[in-house]
């Protein structure tokens, strides 16, 4: 069956969610005029917290720690674990996203090379990547421990896979060609089908973030590869699972329910620039050359909505004079608002 998208109600949620991000999308010409090393920084770092995170999604106990260490010696080309092998197939993949997405259309054939790609230095892929599965496989959820702790749903079976994919990328191709939907409804709706299809042996779900990257970076969401949607998915697993589930279950009947998978997506999304907005933020800071502890301080604001002077020599150990003396830097710079004075004194973000 075709991928029915007839019962799909576009609510006043989708609507603000895809308004905000591409309002960002819009800004992010004049936002993301940093330095080049600084733009640098910020893609590695978001880099590194995505390919940690899509990998501990499907089980991997590396941290980001562990990721940056492995990349910073990624020309021994030798793994000893299988969490090294998904970690380097990994950062493989992404960066040849970044470099070649304008010329990778998303085919059927650009997709099992991704898959190969991703799971190159996995031995224990090497009979079935870069091809459709041969045998049953469903989408488990794994614990903090990494362990498997029950199966979210079932997938497509090894016959059908072949045909579901070919009609899921013409549908693709035909629908963003045309114009038919939003290019992030469009993204959406291909990956929690190509989830449902479930269509390689192993590697789908962080193929599918993948898929994710190309297909935004291709819609124009140049921003995309200096926060880390990965990271977002991470800290709301149960979300994602939930969204997967509840939308899943109905693809292939008369009615899907798209709703459920779309808004958590478009969260996901919101979430991402919003992250990518305060690193910008910071960056902005810096370039005035703010000292390290007024920058922990404007940290410490946004993050408990307002401080005082004694909250800020006991989170930073700082000395209360200086610390004061930043207060007033910050307040003069219109960084800070200065509420109340004397002893009942606090400050809050401008």
């Amino acid at each position: 069956m075709p991928i029915n998208t007839a019962s799909l109600v576009i609510t006043p949620q989708m609507l603000s969610l895809i308004a905000e991000i591409d309002e960002f999308k819009g800004a992010w010409r004049a936002l993301g005029t940093l330095a080049p090393d600084r733009l640098s920084a910020l893609r590695r770092v978001a880099t590194i917290e995505s390919i940690g995170s899509s990998t501990r999604i499907e089980g991997s106990r590396l941290s980001d720690g562990d990721v940056e260490r492995l990349l910073s010696n990624i020309e021994v080309r030798h793994f000893a674990t299988r969490d090294e092998q998904e970690v380097a197939g990994y950062a493989e993949v992404m960066e040849t996203i970044f470099a070649s997405f304008d010329a990778m259309a998303p085919t059927e054939n650009h997709i099992r090379q991704l898959h190969r790609d991703l799971l190159v230095h996995s031995s224990k892929d090497a009979r079935h990547r870069g091809s459709y599965k041969t045998s049953t496989n469903h989408v488990s959820a794994f614990n903090a421990d990494g362990k498997e702790i029950g199966i979210v749903f079932q997938t497509a079976t090894p016959f059908d896979t072949p045909r579901l994919m070919a009609e899921l990328v013409e549908w693709l191709n035909e629908t963003l060609d045309q114009k038919q939907l939003h290019p992030l409804l469009v993204t959406a709706i291909f990956i929690v089908v190509f989830l449902e299809i479930h269509p390689f042996q192993d590697g789908n779900g962080r193929l599918s973030r993948v898929l994710t990257t190309l297909l935004l970076l291709r819609s124009g969401y140049a921003y995309v590869p200096y926060s880390s949607l990965e990271s977002v998915i991470e800290a709301s697993k149960e979300g994602y699972y939930l969204g997967l589930r509840r939308t899943q279950g109905t693809i292939r009947s008369d009615a899907p329910a798209w709703e459920p998978w779309i808004v958590y997506f478009l969260q996901s999304l919101r979430q991402q620039k919003t992250r990518l907005e305060a690193k910008l933020a910071r960056e902005r800071l810096m370039v005035e050359r703010l000292p390290e502890l007024a920058l922990q301080i404007l940290d410490l604001a946004k993050a408990h909505g307002r401080i005082t002077n004694s909250q800020v020599v006991a989170l930073t150990g700082a000395n209360r004079n200086t610390v004061k003396k930043h207060l007033q830097l910050l307040v003069s710079a219109r960084h800070l608002v200065q509420h109340g004075s004397g002893k009942a004194t606090w400050y809050s973000r401008a």
